[in-house]
């Protein structure tokens, strides 16, 4: 980690468990074995401090390496699982998405905001429709998604501007929307009309709407979405017949959120 990056860290930070979870992130469903060198490289850290880093989390169980590459172990979903286990969530999101993916025969998730990304905490796979595989902790960029543009909506004004100001704001696709102002636009216009629809932006040809799901006081805690095929279903397909069902299924599960 570079002195930059160090700078504005609390005087307790603790560099050395940062980097050891960056070596952790280095892993992902298109990096599932990594070499040394690559580690290094993905966790923007010397070989010799990846090195140790790799030897303490195979000692610790996270880590299995055949001698050429590393792998993390199913043990690492025990650093989530303890969030997981305390968040009633997922538990109350999962029968109603699997109830939405019958009815629209179509992948349906949810996700949650974690900065300037969502993270996937729900999922019913119908078909693959994305170039990467999408699990619970998948994350995207927020603003590129429609389930990140309707829990942006959410945020409170000076929240929104600080989360903007720090995300990069790639061209995923030709047709990714860029531009802070327009960006703004999108994110605004999904607080107006109560859902997000994202067409192409993440990923060619991939068309998804989604609605936000709200806590016991009314705020945003997690959106909800349905994603499809661009040619497969057209968006007035999209807002017809799936929008409907999905306000429904966020409406009930407010419902339940509010009894917990």
């Amino acid at each position: 980690m570079s002195a930059r990056a160090d700078e504005g860290r609390p005087g307790d930070f603790v560099q050395s468990l940062a980097r050891g979870l960056a070596v952790i992130r280095a892993f992902d469903a298109d990096h599932a074995e990594l070499t040394l060198s690559e580690v290094a490289r993905r966790a923007d850290m010397p070989r010799a401090a990846a090195r140790r880093f790799l030897r303490t989390l195979e000692a610790l169980g996270y880590v299995e390496s055949d001698g050429r590459g590393f792998r993390l172990t199913p043990r690492v979903l025990e650093l989530g699982f303890s969030y997981l286990s305390a968040l009633s969530l997922p538990e109350i999101v999962q029968p109603h998405l699997e109830a939405l993916s019958r009815e629209v025969d179509e992948s349906v998730s949810a996700a949650v905001l974690d900065g300037a990304d969502i993270v996937y905490i729900a999922r019913v796979p119908t078909r693959r429709i994305m170039s990467v595989r999408i699990t619970i902790g998948t994350r995207f960029p927020a603003f590129a998604t429609s389930m990140g543009r309707v829990l942006l909506a959410g945020l409170p004004s000076a929240e929104l501007d600080d989360v903007l100001a720090a995300s990069a704001l790639p061209a995923l696709t030709a047709r990714t929307v860029t531009g802070a102002r327009a960006l703004r636009e999108a994110v605004a216009r999904a607080r107006d009309d109560g859902f997000a629809l994202v067409d192409g932006e993440l990923e060619p040809g991939l068309r998804s709407v989604a609605v936000p799901v709200r806590g016991r006081r009314g705020d945003v805690v997690a959106a909800v979405n349905v994603s499809t095929s661009a040619t497969r279903d057209s968006v007035d397909h999209v807002l017809a017949e799936y929008l409907p069902r999905l306000r429904r299924t966020a409406a009930a599960i407010d419902t339940e959120l509010r009894l917990v």
